[in-house]
């Protein structure tokens, strides 16, 4: 009897993941579930505060110099995927999930410098985040992050024609999903 009751909880069981795994969808054209993006955004945030305490190189100290260096270095590494405004509104950036970041939203913008220097050197896993540390040099990466930290303050990219009106009418609709 007590076999045949280890038994049905096991078919049970087994009858209960198939189904699960049947309704479970890996698309990235569909959003997911807000507990699934809040469970994801917590591990994620997680991981790279604890990540981000090794190995960051000190900041340069001419930081003028460095948002200069981050705005060229922004333009061919990161426009593509969050835009010249840094929005996210583009093609790529709105069709791949998690959907690329807007870089001016308070959700990014309150990752410590040494948490977004290791998002650009690193990547994300199982996002479209590449990691730059191969191709970019420390000096580029601290760039990176002081020219990220102006796109919040100025509302402009500060590229050539790029306006806040642009930016403006492109904000509709849009979810930040970090």
């Amino acid at each position: 009897m007590r076999l045949r009751i280890i038994w049905t909880i096991i078919a049970c069981g087994v009858v209960l993941i198939g189904v699960g795994l049947m309704r479970l969808r890996l698309t990235a054209l569909q959003e997911p579930a807000p507990l699934e993006r809040r469970i994801a955004n917590l591990v994620k945030h997680s991981v790279i505060r604890l990540a981000s305490h090794r190995g960051i190189p000190p900041t340069p100290i001419d930081t003028g110099a460095s948002v200069e260096d981050g705005l060229a270095h922004y333009g061919l590494d990161c426009g593509l995927c969050h835009g010249i405004d840094g929005r996210g509104h583009t093609p790529p950036g709105q069709w791949m999930y998690p959907r690329a970041a807007d870089l001016t939203a308070q959700r990014v913008q309150s990752y410590s410098d040494q948490e977004l220097f290791w998002i650009i050197d690193n990547g994300i896993r199982f996002t479209g985040m590449p990691g730059f540390g191969k191709l970019e040099t420390p000096e580029h990466i601290w760039g990176l992050v002081k020219y990220v930290r102006t796109l919040a303050s100025t509302g402009t990219s500060g590229l050539p024609g790029s306006d806040s009106s642009r930016s403006e009418g492109s904000r509709r609709g849009r979810d930040d999903s970090d």
